[in-house]
C-alpha cells in the first residue's frame, strides 16, 4: 500500500537544536501528587527536567544511513515481488484469546488501576512464545491517523528471542520477529509471524536482524524499531518499509538465499531492513546518563507538530540513575515518508529532551491534550522481578502522577505487571501495552509454566481521570 496520510505544517521554534557528530551502523484510582524529587524503585519522580544545553542535546544526535533503493529492488524481484500487510493478515494462522479465555496468571497481569478496556492472551498452541520475549506494540493507528492500513485495523508486536538460555540453538540468538495481528474483529484477532532481516550482498541475499527490539514505531509507511545487538552499543533504529514485505519459499532452517529460492528459519514472511539510524557520538553507555543514550523504546507522538518519535533510555530498576526522554520530528516531504526529519549530511537531531528520576523505564508516550500548552509524558516502570505491578507516571514539568490503589490507595504499583512500550491509537483514544515475564530473583531465565503475557489496552482518558 501507498501511504496516503496528511502532513502538517512545520512548527516555528524549537526547543532545542544541538551541533552533531558521527559513527555509521551496520545492519547487522486516585492520584495525589507527591513533592519528593527523587526515585527508587516506585517512588515518586518528581518533574521532569529540561535538557537544552548542546553538550547534552549533541549526545542524541543521529545520522540516517539508507540501503540503496537498487539493492533493495534487487531482493525484491528476486524473491518474487512484494505482498502487501492484508496479504500477512489473510494468512494469520495463530488464534488469539479474548481477556475471558486469559488463564489466571496471565489475568493477574493485568493493571489494577485503571483497569484494562481490552485484554488479549497469546496463542496457547504456540510453542515458539515460550522461547521469545514480546517486548514493543505500534498499531496502524500510529501508521495512519484514520486508524487502518488500507481496509485494515493491524497491531505489530516486536518480540526477541530469549538469548538467557544457554541451551538454545545459536542460530537462534539475538532473532527479531513481528506478530502482524489482524485486528479488524475485537472479539477474533489472530497473528502471523514475520521475521525481520537485512539485504546482502547487493540484494542478492539476506540475513537475519539479531537485535532486541524494545520499542517500535509504525508511521506512514515505514517501520522504525530500536536496535541493540548484544554487547555492540553502536545501534540505535532500524528501518523497514512495509511497503516490501517478501515471501520465502523453502522451508528450512536456514535464513537467506538456499538451493531452490529462499529460506527464513520456518517462517513464510521477512521483513528486510531498509536503513538505520545510528548516534553520530560512536557507541551508547548503558551504565550513565552522561554518556550518549542507548534506545530503549520509541513510541509516536501526533500531538506535536510535526509528529515526532519519542524514545527513552533505560536503566535498573534497583538503582538512581537518572533517564532521559526526547523526541525527533519526522520529515513532512513528500518523498521522505515516515521517515525521521534531517539536516545536513543526514543528521537528525532532538528536538525536546528532559532528564527524569524515574528508573526502571521500558515504554514512554508523549500527549498533548487539546488546549494544553505541553505534552504530558507517560513513562512505565517496570520492578525488576517477576509478579509485581509497575507503575505509570505522568510527568511534565511541575509535577509527577500517579494512580494510586490498594488498602487505603496507598501504592503506586497500579500498572500490568512487567509492562514493555507504550502506544497511542488516536482514533479510538487507546493505550496499548504489553506485558513481559521478567526475570527472578535470582536473575535466571526461566519461564513459568504459563507466562504472564497479555497484550492490553486502557483509554488514555482512564489514565488521566485515575491521576486527577
Amino acid at each position: 500500500m501507498t501511504y496516503r496520510g496528511r502532513h502538517r505544517r512545520r512548527k516555528k521554534g524549537r526547543v532545542l537544536r544541538g551541533a552533531l557528530s558521527a559513527a555509521a551502523l551496520g545492519l547487522t484510582a486516585a492520584a495525589t501528587i507527591i513533592t519528593t524529587s527523587q526515585a527508587a524503585g516506585s517512588d515518586n519522580p518528581g518533574p521532569l527536567k529540561p535538557l537544552t544545553s548542546a553538550a547534552e542535546t549533541n549526545k542524541l544526535q543521529l545520522r540516517e544511513n539508507l540501503v540503496a533503493g537498487s539493492t533493495l529492488d534487487t531482493l525484491q524481484s528476486g524473491m518474487g515481488g512484494a505482498v502487501g500487510v492484508h496479504d500477512v493478515l489473510k494468512s494469520a494462522n495463530h488464534p488469539m484469546r479474548g481477556k475471558a479465555q486469559c488463564a489466571a496468571t496471565e489475568s493477574a497481569a493485568l493493571p489494577v488501576e485503571p483497569a484494562a478496556s481490552r485484554a488479549y492472551c497469546w496463542d496457547s498452541g504456540d510453542a515458539t512464545t515460550q522461547k521469545w520475549l514480546p517486548q514493543s506494540v505500534t498499531t496502524s493507528g500510529d501508521a495512519d491517523n484514520d486508524g487502518r492500513w488500507g481496509p485494515d485495523r493491524v497491531i505489530l508486536a516486536g518480540w526477541t528471542h530469549n538469548d538467557h538460555k544457554a541451551d538454545e540453538p545459536a542460530a537462534d540468538k539475538g532473532l527479531a520477529r513481528v506478530a502482524f495481528i489482524d485486528a479488524n474483529d475485537p472479539k477474533n484477532l489472530k497473528y502471523r509471524w514475520v521475521l525481520l532481516v537485512a539485504p546482502l550482498s547487493g540484494g542478492k541475499d539476506f540475513g537475519a536482524v539479531r537485535s532486541h527490539i524494545g520499542g517500535m514505531v509504525w508511521y506512514q509507511d515505514k517501520l522504525i524499531v530500536t536496535a541493540k545487538n548484544g554487547a555492540d552499543h553502536h545501534n540505535a533504529l532500524f528501518v523497514f518499509d512495509m511497503n516490501r514485505i517478501l515471501r520465502a519459499d523453502v522451508n528450512s532452517d536456514a535464513v537467506g538465499r538456499v538451493d531452490g529460492g529462499w529460506s527464513a528459519r520456518g517462517y513464510q514472511y521477512v521483513l528486510p531492513a531498509m536503513g538505520s539510524y545510528s548516534l553520530t557520538g560512536g557507541a551508547c553507555d548503558a551504565r550513565t546518563n552522561d554518556g550518549r543514550p542507548c534506545f530503549a523504546s520509541v513510541s509516536l507522538d501526533r500531538t506535536s507538530t510535526p509528529d515526532s518519535l519519542v524514545a527513552n533510555e533505560w536503566f535498573s530498576s534497583g538503582g538512581t540513575e537518572p533517564a532521559r526522554v526526547w523526541r525527533y520530528h519526522y520529515s513532512t516531504a513528500s518523498d521522505r515518508t515516515g521517515l525521521l526529519d534531517t539536516g545536513p549530511g543526514g543528521l537528525v537531531d532532538a528536538d525536546e529532551a528532559y532528564e527524569t528520576e524515574a528508573v526502571g523505564l521500558q515504554g514512554v508516550l508523549s500527549h498533548r491534550p487539546d488546549g494544553a500548552e505541553k505534552a504530558h509524558w507517560y513513562t512505565g516502570y517496570a520492578p525488576g522481578s517477576r509478579d509485581r505491578h509497575g507503575t505509570l507516571w505522568r510527568q511534565d514539568e511541575s509535577a509527577a502522577k500517579a494512580a494510586q490503589c490498594g488498602s487505603g490507595g496507598t501504592s503506586y504499583a497500579c500498572w500490568g505487571q512487567h509492562t514493555e512500550s507504550l502506544s497511542y491509537w488516536q482514533e479510538t483514544g487507546e493505550l496499548w501495552t504489553l506485558t513481559e515475564w521478567a526475570a527472578n530473583e535470582d536473575n535466571q531465565w526461566k519461564p513459568p509454566a504459563i507466562p504472564e503475557r497479555v497484550l492490553y489496552a486502557v483509554p488514555l482518558s482512564a489514565v488521566d481521570d485515575a491521576v486527577q
